[in-house]
């Protein structure tokens, strides 16, 4: 009667974990906005660069772009993914792309991640976070409590983008789990289809 009731729990364990895996793979998670999917027109939005100045998506035309949105540098995966790409920035830069990140954090710190990899990306601010409710990435009271004095309480989704030269989108990856970030082989061979 044990030996029954043991696999009759391991059994419906293995469901429930089953069902679980199920139902986050395919149904959990936000979707990519209608207007980030591929083929559709980058959707002009505008920023602020690490030096200040105001910069618009409309200004990538002429030269294809990988555009990260990044929570911030208090997330580890978004600086893990930050630091992974560090290691793909001559492949994307020599296929004639720019590498762009988005991020909600304040110009201050953006300088100094910008001077730590001591590489050519450009950081676009958005600290009022216009373009993450604009693009359909807003998301609310998500950063965690001992980071909301500098950082605030709401973020961003985070989202890879590869855009043409005609600003169209080509590539795009919307993370469905805030873990979930695309290989940087991934957007270097989305650059090369083009």
């Amino acid at each position: 009667m044990m030996d029954n009731l043991a696999w009759i729990i391991g059994a419906a364990v293995i469901l429930l974990v089953a069902s679980a895996w199920y139902f986050l793979k395919k149904k959990g998670g936000p979707r990519t906005p209608k207007l980030l999917r591929p083929g559709r027109s980058l959707p002009d939005f505008a920023a602020v660069d690490e030096q200040g100045q105001p910069v618009r998506s409309s200004q990538l035309i002429g030269a294809p772009a990988v555009m990260l949105f990044v929570r911030g540098n208090w997330c580890p995966f978004c600086t893990s993914q930050v630091e992974d790409l560090t290691k793909y920035y001559k492949a994307i830069i020599n296929l004639g792309a720019r590498l762009i990140f988005v991020t909600p954090k304040p110009l201050e710190t953006t300088r100094r991640v910008a001077e730590f990899f001591k590489v050519e990306f450009d950081f676009w601010l958005d600290d009022q976070l216009i373009a993450a409710r604009q693009l359909g990435l807003l998301m609310p009271a998500s950063v965690p409590g001992d980071h909301q004095q500098e950082y605030g309480a709401d973020t961003l989704w985070p989202m890879a983008l590869v855009i043409d030269a005609a600003g169209t989108i080509r590539y795009s990856k919307l993370s469905r789990f805030i873990v979930d970030r695309p290989d940087p082989k991934v957007l270097v061979n989305a650059l090369k289809r083009m």
